[in-house]
């Protein structure tokens, strides 16, 4: 669920947003429910979790083969999905996103691609909610003008609250609200984003898809969640537990997948037969260890592995390597194949 910002924050950062023009037309969701479903990869790549973690996010995509030593794209016709939550809690959390978005476009050079989704943490920056933005992230959108800007938006506000506003606004903020605003940079990369896309019947996504959310498929899922961050913003803010993007058993924050136990494995058969997948890769709850983990079988493999080590600080980068059948995870110093993967799909 969307916890709220503190109150200095939620008002310079609304200021802020009030600075943008009035967004325009919204991404196209058709063009999201249309390109959810891929056949026919050689090779998945994926990474869960990276919070601001630049570095072992650099790292593990080195390990992995899908970028040079000059971060070049070298993944060739590889896909590399990221399951989100790439802001928050750590300071580099734009030097990643900038690396994902310049990956983006040099993976379709040579027919390869990268799928970036949205984890709970960007649809909780869209949603205004700044509780984890860590001062890094502020400090990275600061310019030689902030305080200047932040002193113009503190007018706006009332001489009452004016003084203790300032002291609880860091440099950078109003930059990083529009910078995320429907028509800001960042932000309208972000809701052209998919919340959940298939590949080779694997299904990818953040949080996971919990039973009440079983029946819907991924381009369902992925059109409500992006209306729900453009043309019904408001909506959602205001009444956040009746939105997709914002329950806690919704694609971006539901945990049951990770949590519950084996007794759990009749609903997971269900979910799996209902979204018409043989496996359901997932990020968003730590997996213990700091290691990759299957569950159910190897029908549900758990990747977040505590990237950021501010946040977790006995987790590690990683990497699920999915070639055929065989699943194997991708550590900074070691590979290993993993033992219960599932079947590889039928051939065609």
């Amino acid at each position: 669920m969307v916890v709220r910002p503190a109150y200095g924050v939620a008002v310079v950062g609304a200021l802020a947003l009030g600075m943008v023009a009035a967004p325009g037309a919204p991404p196209s969701v058709a063009a999201a429910a249309a390109t959810c479903e891929i056949e026919g990869v050689e090779r998945i790549v994926a990474v869960g979790d990276v919070h601001g973690a630049y570095e072992q996010l650099v790292q593990i995509l080195r390990a992995a083969g899908v970028i040079d030593e000059r971060l070049r794209w070298s993944g060739g016709r590889t896909h590399l999905v990221q399951l989100g939550d790439v802001v928050d809690r750590g300071a580099d959390a734009r030097k990643a996103l900038d690396l994902l978005r310049r990956l983006e476009k040099e993976a379709r050079r040579t027919r390869g691609a990268v799928h970036a989704l949205i984890g709970n943490h960007e649809a909780m920056r869209m949603l205004g909610d700044l509780r984890y933005v860590s001062p890094g992230e502020y400090a990275a959108f600061a310019t030689s003008r902030s305080e200047e800007t932040r002193e113009i938006l503190l007018q706006r506000a009332g001489p009452e609250a004016r003084d203790q506003l300032r002291k609880e606004t860091p440099l950078g903020l109003a930059e990083m609200s529009v910078a995320f605003g429907p028509e800001g940079e960042y932000g309208k990369w972000l809701r052209d984003l998919r919340a959940v896309v298939k590949i080779n019947g694997i299904l990818f996504l953040h949080g996971g898809i919990s039973p009440a959310v079983a029946a819907l498929p991924c381009g369902a899922i992925n059109a409500a969640v992006q209306r729900e961050l453009t043309t019904d913003l408001a909506q959602t803010r205001a009444a956040p537990m009746g939105s997709l993007v914002t329950r806690e058993d919704g694609p971006l924050w539901y945990r049951g997948l990770a949590q519950e136990s084996v007794a759990f494995a009749p609903q997971v058969d269900a979910i799996l037969a209902q979204q018409g997948a043989r496996v359901i890769v997932i990020a968003h709850t730590v997996a213990p260890g700091g290691r990759i983990l299957g569950r159910f079988g190897g029908k549900v493999w758990q990747i977040d592995t505590g990237m950021q080590p501010a946040y977790v600080p006995t987790g590690r980068a990683s990497a699920l390597d999915i070639q055929g059948g065989t699943f194997t995870a991708i550590y900074p110093d070691r590979r290993e194949v993993l033992e219960d993967g599932p079947a590889a799909p039928p051939s065609r």
